[in-house]
């Protein structure tokens, strides 16, 4: 198992402060560090703390982090947040994502957020080289067609998006 280093428990103390006094741009910093455990914390505050302005600095963390799972969970949050402006960023990770661990989210994503405006990224992701992908496709599709023409609940809806 491994020891949790004393500087990451000092920084995650340091960020819980930061995080009371809503000091986005501390976070917005920590998104470059170069302990992947502080970077994907980082995500999760700032989409928390961020509306609509946080979704570029959460986009080039899923286009530029060489960390997979900090790119996933930049995909998961640009999901949760629901802003048609991630919408281009996670077409890109499911285009373009070296890890399929990556595409799933990003095809999750587009369907949780429910714009039509990914059906045709999502379509093309069924012939994804992995079946993870395309499962995942498969119900973002649904989920979409559902809002289309079924849903009277969004939230509902996005729910049930991935």
């Amino acid at each position: 198992m491994e020891v949790i280093p004393s500087d990451r428990l000092e920084l995650l103390a340091e960020m819980e402060e930061r995080y009371e006094r809503k000091d986005k741009e501390y976070f917005v910093h920590l998104l470059d560090h170069k302990d992947f455990v502080i970077r994907t914390r980082a995500v999760c505050i700032l989409v928390d703390m961020g509306g609509g302005d946080v979704v570029p600095y959460v986009a080039k963390v899923l286009k530029n982090d060489l960390n997979e799972l900090v790119r996933h969970e930049a995909a998961f949050s640009l999901g949760q947040m629901c802003y048609s402006i991630g919408i281009k960023p996670l077409e890109d990770a499911v285009k373009n994502d070296h890890s399929f661990f990556v595409r799933h989210e990003a095809v999750i994503a587009l369907g949780v957020i429910g714009s039509q405006e990914a059906k045709d990224t999502l379509q093309k992701a069924l012939d994804d080289p992995s079946e993870p992908v395309r499962e995942s496709a498969l119900v973002a599709l649904s989920n979409l067609k559902f809002m289309e023409e079924l849903s009277k609940n969004e939230k509902f809806a996005r729910l049930t998006g991935g």
